[in-house]
């Protein structure tokens, strides 16, 4: 049976098989999201925010505890200016 949509179609491709094939299609999945994102917030994300928001997206089935946000945000330097 022939998919009917992007979504099928990259559920029955094999991504060992056809690599290029399968990396296209998840480009083709993610451009819808990456349209309704983009024109709402358009004027206020950098494309690190954005990049950050489609995986976000795409990866919604994977479960992230605040904790391990937490921990990989302490990993980071900050710099606070602190004006006596």
């Amino acid at each position: 049976m022939l998919p009917s949509n992007a979504l099928d179609a990259i559920r029955c491709c094999d991504p060992i098989i056809f690599p290029n094939i399968f990396m296209l299609l998840k480009i083709l999945c993610c451009l819808p999201g990456l349209k309704r994102i983009k024109t709402y917030l358009r004027n206020s994300m950098k494309e690190d925010r954005l990049n950050g928001l489609v995986l976000l997206s795409y990866y919604r089935n994977v479960v992230i505890t605040p904790d391990e946000i937490l921990n990989e945000m302490a990993k980071k330097p900050r710099k606070i200016d602190i004006v006596l």
